[in-house]
This record gives C-alpha cells, sequence and structure tokens, in this order.
C-alpha cells in the first residue's frame, strides 16, 4: 500500500511516516488490491491532533477520522476504525468486488457556509452508479449523514440522507 502523509500546521517526520505505514499494512490482508494508496492528514488542534485516513478502493472508499492528544494513539484508533469498518461489512464488500467495475464522472460539490467571512470549500467526488442499497452502505462507511450517487436503475443523480427519525431519505435529479 502506498501512504501519503500531509501534515497541517505540523511537520511530518519519518518516523511518523513509517509508524503510518506499519499501521496501515495491516489492512493490506483485506483486499485484493496490492497497489491501494492511502492519504493520511495530520492536523493539529490547539492540544490535540486529528488524524484523517483516505484509502479509495474500486468500488467504495474507506475513510476514517480520530482526534487524540498523541499522534500515534490517533493512528492506531483510526487503523482500528478502518478494521472495523471492513470486518462489519466483509459479505457486502465481497459482493461489491465480484460485481466488476464500471465508469464514473467526476462533479463538483461545493460546501457553503453560514458565515461570508470563512473560506468556501470544494470538493471533487466521483459520482459512481450504484444501487440504493449500495448508496446506503458507502454513506454508512464514510460516516457522513448524506451521500451523492448515481442511482443506476434511473441513471439519475440521487442524493441518501439520514433523517432525524432514524430512517433514510431521497432525493433525486431531474
Amino acid at each position: 500500500m502506498e501512504v501519503l502523509v500531509r501534515g497541517n500546521k505540523l511537520e511530518i517526520t519519518d518516523s511518523m511516516k513509517d509508524y503510518v505505514k506499519e499501521k496501515l499494512s495491516k489492512l493490506d490482508k483485506y483486499t485484493l488490491d496490492n497497489n491501494l494508496k492511502a492519504t493520511v492528514n495530520v492536523k493539529v488542534r490547539s492540544y490535540s491532533q486529528k488524524v484523517e485516513v483516505t484509502i479509495p478502493l474500486k468500488t467504495l472508499i474507506l475513510r476514517a477520522e480520530e482526534e487524540s492528544s498523541d499522534f500515534y494513539s490517533a493512528v492506531d484508533l483510526v487503523v482500528d476504525k478502518l478494521e472495523r469498518q471492513i470486518r462489519k461489512n466483509k459479505t457486502k464488500l465481497k459482493k461489491k468486488e465480484k460485481e466488476g467495475l464500471k465508469e464514473f464522472n467526476i462533479d463538483d460539490i461545493i460546501d457553503l457556509s453560514d458565515d461570508e467571512d470563512k473560506e468556501i470549500k470544494h470538493k471533487k467526488i466521483e459520482i459512481k452508479p450504484m444501487n440504493l442499497e449500495e448508496a446506503i452502505l458507502q454513506m454508512e462507511l464514510l460516516g457522513h449523514n448524506f451521500f451523492m450517487y448515481k442511482d443506476s436503475d434511473l441513471k439519475k443523480i440521487a442524493l441518501v440522507y439520514k433523517r432525524k427519525d432514524g430512517g433514510y431519505g431521497v432525493i433525486e435529479g431531474e
């Protein structure tokens, strides 16, 4: 697994890189692809350090983040979280690997904030064709409250989201 470690307000040392690579190598046993690329972002927040790990797979994106006062414990926690995600959805992930690959489009999502003084973040994502069940699985794996996808049955862009009552909602584009 190729690991790219970036620091925000923090210089990443070789020992930090080696530690992250060693811990993420535990996840190699769960994947069939040996050419995975993991992106690790480390951010310093007053007295704590936040570690975010993103691993794009063929049909899924594994992502987790943890915050701790110690960098090494944050890495341990985030790797454990990724491992739990993989184990929890083992049968669903195997089913997806057997289905094969499809072509994807890339669209922009603009994250608008309430305060005009704040910077506007732009994010590019792959809009992947999938059914509603796969979109809900992807949303749960990412730990988000919503997920945008291309509905493979309707051939339209759709957004699935968590409702306050615990259910799910879908917004379909025209």
